[in-house]
């Protein structure tokens, strides 16, 4: 596979190396978490959003999820939030789109009020979400170049 780069909007920028996570469609931040959030959960992190079939029980646990958009009640961001203070977050949030109004407040208040980053690059288009797949090795920089392949 040959590399292919892509350029999004840094929000919150770093630089990290891993393997792709993808959601064709939106993330529900709130669903995806339930076993964490009420189960009590803190080694890992499966996926309980029964409705999204690519992500359904794998483990989102230090993830470099790549999506279009969050989805999901106001909690979302507080998800977010919980899920990296007990350690089972996302590296990486990366959008298709621009990002939503669900996820962006607890990504940003999680890396101002409590200084930790989860990488959040968005805008990278829809030529992004359809060239990376779930397992492909993934290259983000800090000014917001994603590198898959």
């Amino acid at each position: 596979m040959a590399k292919k780069k892509f350029q999004g909007r840094a929000l919150l920028p770093g630089k990290l190396e891993g393997k792709a996570l993808v959601s064709t469609v939106p993330f529900n931040t709130s669903n995806s978490y339930i076993k964490n959030m009420f189960g009590g959960e803190t080694e890992t992190a499966p996926c309980t959003d029964a409705a999204n079939k690519d992500l359904y029980q794998k483990d989102l646990k230090g993830a470099i999820i790549c999506t279009t958009q969050t989805v999901g009640s106001t909690l979302g961001g507080c998800v977010l939030m919980g899920m990296s203070d007990i350690g089972v977050g996302p590296q990486a949030m990366l959008f298709a789109w621009p990002i939503d109004s669900v996820s962006s407040a607890g990504l940003f208040m999680n890396d101002i009020w409590y200084d930790r980053r989860i990488i959040t690059v968005d805008k990278l288009g829809d030529e992004f979400l359809e060239s990376v797949k779930s397992g492909d090795p993934i290259a983000i920089y800090e000014d917001g170049t994603v590198e898959v392949g």
